[in-house]
């Protein structure tokens, strides 16, 4: 989710107003918009709080502000960007009516978020496709440091659709809308179109769907998705605050949260995957963040445990828990260099694979060691007291913590100051590992270390023993300090002994821990796309154009042709492109030895063989160190879909895609390497599935 009410936040920075206790002030809006001309016309009735007269006003510059009704007067202040200020000066308490007029339409704005990867945003348009407004529109008299009841009327031309937060009604035929929100919203939110409506009603809650064009099939399944979330959060977390969740299509690629409802880009509602990933993440954030909200002075915890109770828990439940947090570590590991590290109570938002792998990746697995630590039982009734005590306030990490010590009893001031107020990870290494007969087994002893420069952090490091017998042991060392000893005694030889061989940690991987991924050169600072010569115009043309997207979302990633090199570069990530590239069979020796056969057009995979014919494929390897990928296609129309696609795929190793289109049919990772945290105790080696070698 991108959280809107940030972008307003930001956007008053240039005011220098000191912070205020939140205010909750009253918006009786009565609204029309005429798309065709981009136009808004309002009448605002604010009722204000008794105990002030003076107060900062902030309005979408050119609207015009006046006072209706009511003993008061607005000042102009000064106009920055979209947003002008204005002081109003009330002469007591009661209501003051503002009214107001002007045009608000800003084309979409394109943001660099790593190689391939763009977004888009607004800062709010009224315009033929469809109205997109926010806080930081400027749409509504927004006070700063204050919260929000709502009370909205839109008029809009027949045929068109309104939604807010809230509950009520939207009518196409007459172009009418009625919304009403009386909890306290820290922003406000306006968007409409010509939707298909879709609606259900079970147990108390109401799913809706707006879309763009009429399609039953589609709405049903989000339908039967929004009751299934809501449901399962409200059992888990507390009532659901809010009268409806509503999935609403937008008419540019997005991802936003706002209360009781979400917008959602039209390529991505249907994707199929996203009913189980993206879309609980936007419902559960009525919880987290549209719910509860967030003191952003203080960092934004809302979006990290967003991520691990939606995309996280989900994925858990479904047996691939263990999957999602070693790729967490591997996203760390590539996209975090050390000048991107910062604490989590330093993270704001993402704008960035970094900041994703840390706001979001990080404090996933912040938020595990907690529940490991305290179990789920002590873990969830935190979360329900902390969404209770908090519901339609401002809170922020310092009061997760005071929830988390009040159910579970003990002080979690270490487990906070460390993984939230400082950055980086530790680095584990396992040494001094010895097993001696001892009476009627064995005794094993290890010395575990935390080897970064930084102090030790508070971990409960989880030690895994196989046996040869298939038994596995697991046994938790409280490792806070720089060394812990590991003591045990068994009854039966071991196999191999590995620190957190799960990913049950947030630390960095060591070598051989993880296979190489995408994510080792999307995340590179810079490196080279090279484009084969040889090969045929079309492909040729397609390529290019391929790379120069590419390389116009990160200014360290250069494009070369293959033949203007004598040898590959060993300094940096390199692309190869194409069957035709001439570093072809160098890529295949060098990261994996993907055999002899590549180079004539044919190379199978753990899934099987795939047909160079109709099929792109995308792989990945290391050679010392050194990312390298390649890339190759025999259809020219595939690539600009690649070209969008292949960024977002950072945890896999290769990628098989079918048909122009570029249906993704396979997905994986290379076997991993020997891995520095595992000791084997047989001579003759251990096989990755923790069985004696042949």
């Amino acid at each position: 989710m991108r959280h809107l009410v940030l972008g307003l936040c930001l956007a008053l920075a240039w005011l220098a107003e000191p912070a205020l206790a939140a205010a909750l002030i009253a918006h009786q809006l009565e609204i029309r918009l005429d798309p065709a001309e981009g136009l808004i016309e309002a009448r605002d009735r604010l009722r204000l709080p008794a105990d002030r007269t003076d107060w900062l006003v902030l309005l979408h510059q050119g609207l015009a502000p006046q006072v209706a009704e009511g003993e008061g007067r607005l000042t102009f202040i000064r106009t920055e960007g979209q947003l002008s200020a204005y002081r109003l000066t009330s002469a007591g308490p009661g209501e003051l009516v503002l009214t107001y007029r002007g045009i608000i339409r800003h084309p979409l704005a394109q943001t660099s978020e790593g190689l391939g990867r763009t977004s888009h945003q607004s800062l709010g348009t009224i315009g033929p496709e469809g109205v997109f407004l926010d806080g930081a529109s400027g749409w509504y008299p927004r006070i700063p440091d204050s919260l929000q009841a709502l009370d909205l009327s839109v008029e809009l031309p027949k045929g068109w659709v309104a939604v807010s937060q809230g509950g009520g009604e939207t009518d196409p035929e007459t172009g009418r809308a009625h919304w009403r929100e009386t909890q306290p919203q820290e922003d406000l939110y306006l968007v409409a179109g010509r939707f298909a409506i879709y609606r259900r009603f079970a147990q108390g809650l109401a799913a809706e769907v707006y879309l763009r064009a009429p399609d039953p099939g589609l709405a049903e399944r989000y339908l039967a998705a929004t009751l299934e979330f809501l449901r399962l959060y409200s059992g888990l977390i507390g009532p659901y605050p809010y009268a409806k969740f509503a999935l609403v299509e937008n008419f540019w690629e997005s991802g936003y949260g706002m209360p009781s409802f979400t917008l959602l880009g039209p390529r991505v509602i249907r994707l199929p995957f996203i009913l189980e990933t993206s879309y609980p993440h936007e419902i559960l954030h009525n919880w987290w963040g549209n719910g509860v909200y967030v003191d952003y002075r203080s960092g934004n915890w809302s979006e990290g445990l967003t991520h691990y109770l939606a995309d996280y828990w989900l994925a858990e439940r479904a047996g691939r828990g263990r999957e999602l947090r070693c790729g967490i570590l591997k996203e760390y590991a590539d996209y975090v260099q050390s000048a991107h590290d910062l604490p989590l109570d330093q993270f704001i938002q993402r704008h960035s694979p970094a900041t994703q792998a840390l706001g979001y990746g990080k404090a996933s697995m912040v938020w595990h060691m907690l529940r490991r630590l305290l179990g789920d039982e002590l873990f969830f009734a935190a979360l329900r007291r902390f969404y209770t005590e908090h519901r339609f306030r401002i809170a922020s990490y310092g009061e997760l913590r005071r929830a988390f010590e009040d159910v579970s009893g003990q002080s979690l001031a270490d487990f906070f100051n460390a993984w939230i107020e400082r950055p980086g990870a530790p680095y584990l290494a396992l040494t001094e590992v010895h097993l001696e007969p001892f009476a009627a087994g064995y005794r094993l002893s290890a010395q575990i270390d935390q080897i970064q420069s930084e102090p030790p952090f508070p971990l409960t490091i989880p030690v895994v023993i196989e046996f040869g017998s298939g038994e596995r042991l697991r046994h938790w060392i409280e490792g806070s300090t720089r060394t812990s000893k590991l003591d045990l005694a068994l009854d039966q030889a071991p196999l191999r002994l590995t620190l957190d061989p799960d990913c049950e940690l947030f630390r960095a991987l060591t070598p051989g821990e993880w296979p190489a991924t995408l994510s080792a050169i999307l995340g590179a600072e810079g490196g080279l796309l090279l484009i084969p010569a040889a090969a045929p115009e079309p492909l040729k043309t397609q390529y290019r154009a391929l790379a120069e997207s590419w390389a116009a979302t990160h200014p360290g990633w250069g494009i070369a042709e293959d033949r203007a090199l004598n040898q590959l570069p060993a300094e940096r990530a390199v692309w190869l492109f194409g069957w035709e590239n001439r570093y072809l069979s160098v890529f295949a020796e060098e990261t994996g030895g993907l055999g002899p056969d590549i180079a004539q057009g044919r190379l199978d995979l753990p899934q099987g063989a795939i047909d160079p014919g109709r099929e792109s494929l995308v792989l990945v390897g290391m050679r010392k160190g050194q990312p390298l990928a390649w890339l190759a296609t025999r259809l020219p129309e595939a690539l600009p879909v690649l070209a969008r696609k292949v960024p977002h795929y950072g945890r896999y190793s290769y990628l098989v895609f079918s048909g122009p289109e570029a249906t993704n049919r396979i997905k994986g990772l290379w076997p991993p390497g020997p891995s520095q945290l595992s000791h084997c105790f047989r001579p003759e080696g251990c096989t990755s599935e923790g069985t004696e070698a042949q």
